[in-house]
């Protein structure tokens, strides 16, 4: 049985692709599965420093598989608990706590447990043809895992709007409201995924992990503590050989240790 999740690594980049098309990459729980062990496998690969998730087809991800969540038969007793539910809050962990950036570049639309994914993710890229919905009270039932992620990022009327009306958005609101970071002209989509690609394999592997936490954490600690933590972390990084490299390179006019060299592909 193939995969329905692809990894690639080429230059410090992990490229993840959803194949599913067929059921415009649904989270199904077989793809749950392969996604699972392509992030986990990217994550230990200490040749990829930042990694792309993205998909094939005109939809980046539809959400849960519907036909996994259907009804059983007249006479058939219900599962307990939905087939999505296992897995996906582990998924979504394993891309938000990654110590690599992770891009993800939209393919196309994405509908509800798809924005989870998105919302996980550092950086989100979109072509401007792309749509966006939480769907899930048309279907009586509630954007409750995603929310985690997406609440994070949304900008809280509109998460409020989108959530309880179910209404389809374009692009460029996904980026007002804070869903997306850009949303590109179709045609520009690879050049800018590469653009911030090529911007994170600059920053030190150490260093890009640390900021993705500060960037978390430190609008949440009191002024006073967050100075004083701050200033110890500051003081642990300058000195740190990682710190110590990148100032030598900065002095030598020289790349960091860090940035990759061309070399052989892989592939999975």
């Amino acid at each position: 049985m193939s995969t329905l999740v692809h990894r690639e690594t080429r230059g410090g980049i992990a490229t993840i692709t959803l194949d599913s098309p067929r059921n415009r990459n649904a989270l199904s729980v077989r793809l749950l599965g392969d996604l699972e062990r392509a992030l986990g496998d990217a994550i230990g690969d200490p040749a990829a420093r930042v990694i792309v998730l993205t998909g094939t087809g005109p939809v980046f991800c539809s959400g849960a598989d519907l036909k996994e969540q259907a009804p059983p038969p007249p006479g058939v007793e219900a599962a307990h608990g939905a087939p999505v539910t296992a897995s996906f809050p582990d998924v979504m962990s394993l891309v938000w706590g990654s110590p690599k950036p992770v891009i993800c570049r939209l393919n196309g639309t994405a509908r509800a447990g798809g924005l989870g994914l998105v919302a996980a993710c550092d950086f989100a890229i979109a072509p401007e043809s792309a749509t966006f919905a939480f769907s899930e009270v048309r279907l009586g039932v509630v954007p409750a895992m995603i929310s985690v992620t997406v609440l994070r990022r949304v900008d809280p009327r509109a998460a409020a709007e989108y959530f309880l009306t179910g209404e389809v958005f374009g692009a460029a609101r996904a980026a007002e409201i804070g869903l997306l970071t850009r949303a590109v002209p179709d045609e520009e989509l690879d050049a800018a995924v590469a653009h911030y690609a090529g911007m994170l394999l600059r920053g030190g592997p150490e260093s890009l992990a640390i900021t993705k936490e500060l960037v978390r954490t430190v609008p949440g600690l009191p002024l006073e503590e967050g100075m004083r933590r701050m200033a110890e972390l500051s003081a642990a990084r300058f000195t740190s050989p990682e710190g110590q490299e990148g100032i030598r390179a900065f002095m030598e006019k020289r790349p960091a240790a860090w940035i990759p060299e061309p070399g052989p592909d892989s592939d999975s």
